[in-house]
């Protein structure tokens, strides 16, 4: 079902239809013309952009917190990385938030990461709980030790768990790495 919340298609499809009727009702009863008749389409239209741009769903929060992680990673950021990741962090490699933001300070050098791209999002909500599976091209650096010993580029699928904080947010309880380049890979493989 289209969310009217998630994209104002519906909205504007709905107003051309109201649009068409209005028309219709005017050339068939002259007499009934009025000058806000043609204000209603429009009101329906405004409506649906306004929806969209101003009530953030679920779903876009949640890219938007993968987006802001890609960004982080991209710009070699553990604080904006760390800002996203939930105190009650834990996956297969790391026990806490504080051995994750660790590592990833260790593995973010400077230089490493030059650009990341977000392929696909696949999102299932239940909330108060989220996942997503993700895909990312990784670019790295021509002079780091991954584009050295490795290649450029690669691909990675990840899982994100998220949870619904008290604030109507989204942070992330786990993270696991599934594939690198469409092999099967888990943390401790890549640490």
């Amino acid at each position: 079902m289209l969310n009217i919340f998630e994209q104002p298609w519906t909205l504007l499809g709905t107003s051309v239809i109201v649009l068409l009727v209005i028309l219709t009702i005017r050339s068939v009863w002259p007499e009934r013309h009025r000058w806000w008749q043609l204000l209603v389409p429009v009101a329906i239209a405004v409506t649906g952009f306004g929806l969209d741009f101003f009530v953030q769903t679920d779903l876009e929060k949640i890219n938007a917190l993968i987006d802001t992680g890609i960004k982080a990673v991209e710009e070699e950021d553990c604080n904006a990385i760390e800002a996203i990741i939930a105190d009650n962090y834990r996956d297969s490699f790391h026990n806490t938030k504080d051995d994750f933001v660790s590592h990833c300070k260790v593995q973010l050098t400077p230089g490493l990461v030059v650009k990341n791209k977000k392929r696909a999002c696949l999102a299932e909500l239940s909330p108060p709980t989220a996942t997503a599976t993700i895909f990312i091209l990784l670019t790295f650096d021509k002079d780091s030790y991954i584009s050295r010993e490795y290649k450029s580029s690669i691909l990675v699928k990840a899982k994100l768990y998220l949870q619904k904080q008290s604030d109507k947010g989204w942070l992330i309880t786990r993270a696991e790495i599934l594939e690198i380049d469409r092999q099967p890979v888990n943390w401790r493989q890549i640490r």
